[in-house]
This record gives structure tokens, C-alpha cells and sequence, in this order.
């Protein structure tokens, strides 16, 4: 569950989905990952070592397999936001 005092660094939107990170994405450092949210509806996929979907609730198989293309797509991005974020 999110915390109000939580930041959440946000690499991009696209289509009402918003792709970001939690500032506190655990101790030691989970590896690279991205969070999706759109209205009520969230998913985990993570980034490396290869795209992968970790958890999702309320988003039908046809918006998570947009959602992958969307990552696969826009991956050097994300990891580049992540790295320049936690400094890895």
C-alpha cells in the first residue's frame, strides 16, 4: 500500500498510465522495476534482467501485454531514470 509520504518519481505517462517508482524500493535495493497505475488499477513488472510481469491487479491480459510492449519500448529510459535516481 502506498504511503502519503512516499515519493514517487514518475519516468513518464502515456494514455492515462502513469509509469513510476517508489523512493523506498527496499533495503538492499530491489533490482530495477517499474510500477503502472491507472485509476484503481496497478501493476509491478520487472525491468532487468529481462521484462517481466510481477504482480497486477485490475488490468485485463490485453492492457498488460500494451503495458509490456510499452516498457520493452522505453526501457533505456526507465533504466536511466532508476540508475540516475538511486545512483547505481
Amino acid at each position: 500500500m502506498e504511503s502519503l509520504y512516499t515519493a514517487m518519481p514518475v519516468i513518464f505517462r502515456y494514455d492515462g498510465y502513469r509509469f513510476f517508482f517508489f523512493s523506498n524500493e527496499g533495503n538492499p535495493l530491489e533490482l530495477c522495476h517499474v510500477h503502472v497505475r491507472k485509476g484503481g488499477a496497478i501493476a509491478k513488472f520487472w525491468v532487468t534482467p529481462e521484462i517481466k510481469l510481477a504482480e497486477s491487479y485490475g488490468l485485463t491480459s490485453t492492457e498488460l501485454r500494451k503495458l509490456h510492449t510499452l516498457i520493452h519500448d522505453n526501457k533505456p529510459l526507465i533504466e536511466e531514470k532508476w540508475h540516475e535516481y538511486f545512483k547505481t
